[in-house]
């Protein structure tokens, strides 16, 4: 299985990088921010308006596509070690890391600024944000830090953006992605299963569901769909505000 992981990444990583372009295509002519198209919680790279974000392991690098066959390098902000995931919302950008989550704004999109670093225990810190709130999922694990066995998910208010709060933790099982649309966020739990939480009361997520029996990995939320990465591949879902989540397809990954 953990073999087999990194494809199901991959997959959803394609799929992503997919609605992006169709996202770019949809929106040539909108302005910069917010992000165009959609990519999982646990993306690497993102795109809003004509540039794209890439994060390594120690840098978040930045590259104007306003000509799309010749993209052309803007910046290379140096991080430290650990950093993992992207995700754009309105002007700034948030970025998951090993041990907290970074805050850049972007108004300059070719030259994004710092502007603070939330630190935590040191997990596997994917993130998305929704409102003035931003949705953390700590996991323990080797790939993330040896001997650390404890895994939650973390609410925190980041409407001053210099300075976040948490405002709530509850402990989770094995967090992997996450998605968040209205008044739902969705949780991958890896192996044991997919989560349904409300968040009607933002900081404050009540469990609804939870899919024991689908291993999911990472989610992207779009138009009331759901795209799952999963044990045996590519699962979507169609849910509605009645807390009804609805089979459509699957795209096998062997």
């Amino acid at each position: 299985m953990k073999k087999l992981a990194p494809l199901f990444f991959i997959g959803l990583t394609l799929i992503g990088l997919i609605m992006l372009l169709i996202g770019c295509q949809e929106n040539a002519d909108s302005s910069v921010s917010p992000q165009t198209g959609v990519g999982g919680s646990m993306a690497r790279f993102a795109i809003t308006g004509n540039t794209l974000y890439i994060v390594s392991k120690e840098s978040l690098e930045v590259y104007d596509i306003a000509n799309a066959g010749s993209p052309v390098k803007a910046q290379k902000k140096d991080m430290n070690v650990g950093i993992e995931t992207i995700f754009p919302y309105q002007n700034h950008l948030f970025i998951g890391a090993n041990d907290g989550m970074y805050i850049y704004n972007n108004s300059n999109p070719n030259n994004p600024s710092f502007v603070t670093k939330y630190t935590h225990i040191q997990s596997c810190d994917p993130v998305v944000v929704q409102g003035q709130y931003a949705y953390v999922t700590l996991r323990s694990g080797v790939a993330c830090r040896l001997g650390n066995t404890f895994s939650s998910l973390d609410v925190v208010d980041v409407s001053n953006k210099s300075q976040p709060v948490m405002v709530s933790t509850q402990a989770m099982t094995s967090p992997y992605g996450l998605g968040v649309s209205g008044n739902k966020l969705f949780v991958c739990e890896g192996e044991n299963g997919f989560k349904v939480m409300d968040i009607t009361e933002p900081r404050n997520p009540v469990l609804k569901h939870h899919f024991e029996d689908l291993p999911s990995y990472d989610v992207i939320v779009r138009n009331n769909n759901l795209i799952i990465t999963g044990e045996k591949g590519l699962f979507q879902y169609r849910y509605d505000n009645s807390d009804n989540v609805e089979f459509l397809s699957k795209i096998p990954v062997l």
